[in-house]
């Protein structure tokens, strides 16, 4: 084959009569191969051409695209806005080089948004279908006031309900559109979250959160006494001030990936989640109480999405984990050097770690355990806090 292979992606509706333009049912009649998935097929089989070819979108894809590079041009078939999450996207992806020709049809989202009247302009949207929590937290914690949800079979109205709930984000209503686009089967749900936890809705289905009441508080700066502490010792907690230059030291909103060592209650994690819920935070804490304390206070400042190990980090196999890009020990159990040298092997080149210094000796340690592991100290700030011992918050740049 020569030349750039083209792609007529049209997309459709949940209904058994499509109600095609006059120039889609040209694209149609003219075209010899045609390709989307099972129920696409159903729903287009009487509008195809005598003869045609059909290729099924399914897994493995490769194979399906291995297919598609015998043929110059394929009219596919995509539900909804194709280039909404959706099939032309792949394709963009994949065949960067092809002509994509783009004939959408409206999305779930905005079915059910025009079905109860609301205005989406600024609606926070989501795709959940075959992906994890992260974005859905982020808006959850962004304090969205409108969020547009694509559910699957595990991330269920019923399910997302829950967590909101354990994370107290139980100020929103939820719509939920079942069948968007059937003349028979479509059905609109508006109840409160905290009666969803328990419904059961027919798939497919996709949801509108809309804010309506409270939410958990945000702060800038969380006060320690309204941390749950280790055993009683609120002196544990990182002090609302140190916790706050540290996290500035960490020039966090431009990280992704950042690791709490020595988590203990979690405050260093939990601030960072809120400030900045664009990151993925994993937090080491040795204790077995730390996975506890960090399930109490990320629900009692709604800030989901934590991986919380309750493992000695230094014995831990950090190999399956994504590369972070920030890093603030809290503890070294005495094994400084040991400490960073992992540290240093585990971050990207331009890499930031910290550590808050409470001793002159301390400081030493991190100071000359950094320059060995290749590390270059690029920063220092003393703080003193009422009438706790000063700190010296330390950072130093992976090379």
């Amino acid at each position: 084959m020569t030349g750039r292979q083209h792609f007529i992606v049209i997309g459709t509706e949940d209904n058994p009569h499509q109600d095609f333009s006059g120039e889609i049912l040209r694209k149609i009649s003219a075209g010899k191969v045609f390709s989307g998935g099972k129920r696409h097929r159903e729903l287009v089989s009487g509008l195809l051409p005598s003869g045609a070819l059909w290729i099924d979108i399914a897994v493995p894809l490769e194979e399906v695209f291995r297919q598609y590079g015998s043929y110059p041009e394929i009219v596919v078939f995509a539900s909804g806005d194709p280039l909404f999450f959706g099939f032309a996207v792949t394709l963009q992806n994949k065949f960067p080089d092809s002509l994509i020709e783009v004939y959408p049809a409206f999305n779930s989202l905005q079915r059910l948004a025009h079905k109860i009247l609301l205005p989406y302009h600024d609606m926070r949207i989501v795709s959940l279908t075959g992906r994890p929590w992260h974005e859905f937290d982020r808006a959850l914690i962004d304090g969205a006031a409108k969020i547009g949800i694509l559910t699957d079979r595990e991330h269920t109205p019923a399910a997302i309900a829950r967590r909101m709930a354990e994370y107290g984000y139980t100020g929103y209503i939820m719509h939920v559109g079942i069948h968007l686009g059937h003349p028979d089967k479509e059905k609109i749900s508006t109840l409160p979250v905290t009666e969803a936890v328990n419904e059961v809705f027919e798939h497919p289905n996709c949801i509108i959160l809309e804010q309506k009441g409270e939410n958990p508080k945000k702060y800038l700066g969380i006060p320690e006494h309204l941390f749950e502490p280790l055993d009683g010792r609120i002196n544990m907690i990182t002090k609302m001030p140190v916790r706050l230059l540290t996290l500035s030291m960490l020039d966090l909103p431009g990280r992704k990936v950042f690791w709490d060592i020595g988590s203990c209650t979690g405050s260093v994690s939990i601030e960072a989640k809120m400030q900045f819920p664009h990151l993925h935070i994993t937090a080491f804490e040795i204790r077995p109480q730390g996975k506890l304390l960090m399930e109490i206070n990320s629900r009692r400042f709604g800030t989901p999405g934590i991986e919380c190990r309750t493992e000695d980090f230094l014995e831990t196999d950090i190999s399956s984990l994504p590369a972070p890009d920030a890093i603030f020990i809290g503890g070294h159990g005495g094994r400084m050097e040991e400490m960073i040298r992992k540290v240093a092997r585990a971050l990207v080149s331009g890499g930031i770690a910290v550590f808050n210094s409470v001793s002159p000796e301390s400081r030493r340690q991190f100071i000359q355990s950094a320059e060995n592991a290749g590390m270059e100290l690029s920063g220092s700030t003393t703080i003193t806090v009422d009438d706790h011992n000063t700190i010296e918050v330390l950072k130093a740049m992976k090379k």
